[in-house]
């Protein structure tokens, strides 16, 4: 049985070809992602671990978890602790280091480095003068204030060499600084595309903490003392709020980080691989049955003369484990080849990643040969179990060829069960699990009973069919003539864009929603926030308020606080303009007085803790200190605006340090390039600071969503591929099971135009049969997944993409244009004697 099996592979390399790519594909996108995320992880890892080999001991603040952001004094990290740490037994050195954003512009004005990751720092001279961090390459370390060293990446990406003068912005005003050194350094964020500038002590803290303070203590064990022992040295010295930890902890910390970064981006693109192999699995099912189906004879004689039905379950499993340990190698070693790609086109489109080698993780390799053989194994064993039921005796007359009436109303009736529960399950989900579940279901019952919806879909098609003659009736026969068979092939086009069209319907309901929440919620004409999203100075609206064309600012600030005993950020704001700059909606009071120990509060907010107008809150806030606050009013809070808002005169007692998130502006000539560019240059022209319209706040988000869209559309291409790879499969399966036929349609008088236009509107009603169940369920998918968010997002609104949900159902007949091509040419170059003959 293993020879004939082999032989019979042997035999059928071009049948099988599809499935092995099929196959190969998913298979690919796996071993790909494993290897993409791990040479990724890997460079970022080994990059960060350079930036601790100076590192044994660090002294940090210390927050538990759950107390981050909340109430309390810093730990004074200051010289003192620095001196005594350095003098602890096993130091031979201690460090102070502070750190935070610095924005720095290059020669156009432009903003240099990937946001977040443009940092500040300060050089620290210890024995001999030197910042051991940061070895010079040219010129000298800051000294003094309007001094700055920068890094060599960026020095020579802008252009700057020692002598020029460098626009910088660490919260909003620009700070013109000299650069006096260019220095090398090991820090992971210069590596990964990012910008470091370098001040001296004294105004690194006065920008990034408070004078005499630093963020962290840096300790070097002397030659001969472990990170360990240094560790229970420092222990005995540290304020209650510090902490000490090894630089192996911080090394192996960062990894983690890092790690847990990329699983989500690893889960996700392995998401994507699952559906393309399971799209996959309808393939092998089909390419299986289909071989089977053509072997019937052959298998009936094999079980005539002695072979078991475990036998010739077992030859067809034999082939489907040589079909899927060759799609197995071949996927990964096409997966190596995209893992490499992918990185290069981080490289390539601005997403610097440090340096490192291709790293080919076991698991790749594992789960290359485990699923590509576990999945085509699984899929050819119903067909082969199938196949070694059939008696023999009807095997030889094809008796097993139709599928009896008994079959055909178990399987509908197992669909309609599933459909309904699915449907069940999508219309009363409160969550998105249940939402999940229930979409698995229907998708499954739907797969089920579409042998049952093509006779009528097909059918539906008839009239349009009807303009090409013969050629369109043969085509729509074709298509139903074996409902399982079609039913498979465009399943796996209707899985694809259902997801496809879901995703679609979802995303214009929130940029929609986001776009009438801005509308609805913001009567300034801009929004002004750093592009890093880190903190604003308050010297930003000081000088926009000051300008004659500003009739009303206000900074949006938060510090946190316990509000009746739980933990809460105040929102700051200016009580006698937040009203002309918002337009929120009161159930109870208004914007009017807020001021002293007056507040408002979002409904969500206010009925959950049982407060209305009137209600007297306990306070503690960012210092410590407590007070009283009193409810004015209760506004419908939005993802935009929200929280409890007190006036800004209220709060800044109580802040170690004054910061805004934003500053909302309103000027006398409304939204205009003269007045956009009048708020620009009294900030500097400063690129690090941006001026939003409500426009632009909801295209920003708009922007971010359809780039994520875009990114799905592209993984999800995956699956269409393999779904086209399905179409072919089935019609060159078809096109030689007709072969007679085919010959026989020849002899009395279709010509090789008809047979092509035949097979090419067979493939044409498949695919736009596949299509339309798919848009159908995407749109309801969408429907039920926008219920979920409209709970969370009170401006959601069902919006039905009619011009995208055209596209893919062009998408849909170009896949039945372009599959049919190859099985259209086979079937009109068909010898017509040779066809006639075949059996």
């Amino acid at each position: 049985m293993f020879r004939t099996a082999l032989r019979n592979v042997l035999a059928h390399k071009a049948r099988l070809l599809m499935t092995v790519l099929a196959v190969m594909l998913g298979v690919a996108f796996v071993s790909g992602t494993l290897v993409f995320t791990s040479t990724i992880s890997d460079a970022y890892q080994k990059s960060s671990q350079k930036g601790f080999t100076g590192v044994d001991v660090a002294i940090q603040p210390h927050r538990e978890d759950g107390d981050k952001g909340k109430p309390g004094a810093a730990p004074d990290l200051g010289q003192g602790l620095l001196d005594r740490a350095a003098k602890v037994p096993g130091a031979a050195s201690a460090t102070g280091s502070v750190n935070g954003f610095a924005a720095i512009s290059d020669k156009k004005g432009e903003l240099i480095g990937e946001g977040f990751a443009s940092a500040g720092a300060n050089y620290y001279p210890g024995a001999g003068g030197k910042d051991p961090r940061y070895p010079m390459k040219s010129g000298r370390a800051p000294q003094a204030k309007g001094e700055i060293a920068l890094d060599a990446t960026t020095a020579d990406r802008a252009g700057y060499k020692v002598g020029d003068t460098v626009r910088v912005s660490v919260n909003g005003p620009v700070l013109p600084q000299k650069v006096t050194g260019i220095f090398t350094t090991d820090d992971g964020n210069v590596a990964a595309g990012g910008s470091l500038a370098l001040f001296d002590t004294p105004t690194a803290q006065k920008l990034y903490a408070k004078p005499g303070r630093f963020s962290e203590i840096d300790v070097k064990a002397a030659p001969g003392t472990s990170q360990t022992a240094l560790k229970a040295e420092l222990d005995k010295i540290l304020p209650r709020d510090a902490e000490a930890t090894t630089g192996k902890k911080l090394a192996d910390d960062q990894a983690k980080i890092i790690a847990a970064g990329m699983d989500g981006m690893k889960n996700a693109l392995l998401i994507f691989a699952g559906i393309s192999l399971f799209v996959g699995i309808f393939i092998i099912a089909n390419t299986f049955t289909m071989l089977v189906s053509q072997r019937t004879k052959e298998l009936a004689l094999m079980r005539a003369v002695g072979a078991s039905r475990r036998q010739v379950t077992r030859s067809v499993l034999i082939e489907a484990f040589v079909v899927g340990a060759v799609a197995a190698v071949a996927g990964l070693v096409a997966g190596i080849g995209i893992g490499a790609g992918l990185r290069a086109l981080m490289n390539g489109t601005g997403a610097v990643v440090p340096d490192g080698p291709l790293v080919i993780p076991p698991s790749a390799v594992i789960s290359s040969l485990v699923v590509g053989i576990v999945v085509t194994m699984l899929a050819a064993w119903l067909p082969g179990r199938r196949a070694a039921k059939i008696p023999p005796v009807a095997a030889m007359n094809s008796v097993h060829a139709v599928a009896t009436t008994r079959s055909l109303v178990v399987r509908n009736s197992i669909g309609a069960v599933l459909s309904a529960a699915g449907v069940a399950l999508v219309l009363v989900s409160k969550t998105q699990s249940v939402l999940g579940i229930g979409a698995a279901l229907l998708l499954v019952g739907v797969f089920v009973l579409t042998p049952l919806l093509s006779r009528p879909l097909i059918a539906a098609a008839a009239p349009v069919l009807r303009v090409f003659g013969i050629s369109g009736k043969l085509a729509r026969q074709n298509a139903v003539r074996n409902p399982r068979r079609t039913a498979a092939t465009a399943s796996a086009l209707m899985i694809g864009l259902t997801l496809i069209t879901g995703l679609t319907v979802i995303a214009g309901g929130v940029s929609q929603a986001i776009d009438k929440m801005a509308t609805d919620a913001i009567k300034a004409d801009y929004i002004v926030s750093m592009a890093s999203q880190t903190p604003l100075s308050p010297d930003v609206e000081k000088k926009l308020s000051a300008l004659d064309e500003v009739t009303a600012a206000t900074p949006l600030r938060q510090s946190p606080s316990r509000i009746d005993g739980d933990f809460q950020q105040l929102v700051g704001v200016n009580g006698k303009t937040i009203a002309d700059l918002t337009k929120l909606d009161f159930t109870k009071g208004s914007f009017a007085g807020l001021s002293g120990n007056k507040a408002v509060v979002d409904d969500k907010t206010a009925r959950s803790y049982g407060w209305k107008v009137g209600s007297t809150l306990d306070a503690t806030y960012e210092d410590g200190k407590r007070g009283k606050l009193t409810v004015s009013g209760v506004y419908k809070g939005n993802e935009l605006m929200r929280g409890i808002m007190v006036d800004t005169r209220t709060l800044a007692p109580h802040q170690s340090e004054i910061t805004d998130q934003q500053v909302m502006v309103k000027t006398k000539s409304g939204t205009s390039e003269a007045s956009k560019e009048s708020l620009r240059k009294a900030l500097g022209d400063n690129p690090a600071i941006q001026i939003q319209t409500k426009k632009d706040v909801s295209e920003s988000i708009a922007g971010a969503i359809n780039l994520m869209l875009n990114m799905l559309y592209g993984l999800l291409a995956m699956a269409v591929i393999v779904a086209v790879l399905g179409v072919v499969n089935t019609l060159a399966m078809s096109v030689f099971e007709r072969s007679q036929e085919i010959g026989m349609l020849r002899a009395i008088g279709l010509d090789r135009k008809g047979i092509k236009r035949m097979v090419r509107l067979e493939s044409l009603v498949i695919s736009l049969f596949g299509g339309v169940l798919g848009i159908g369920l995407g749109v309801f998918f969408g429907w039920a997944a926008g219920e979920l968010i409209g709970n969370a997002l009170a401006t959601y609104e069902l919006v039905l993409p009619w011009g995208r949900m055209g596209i893919f159902l062009l998408l849909a007949a170009a896949v039945g244009v372009l599959a049919a091509l190859w099985p259209a040419r086979r079937a009109a170059r068909l010898n017509m004697l040779s066809a006639i003959k075949a059996e």
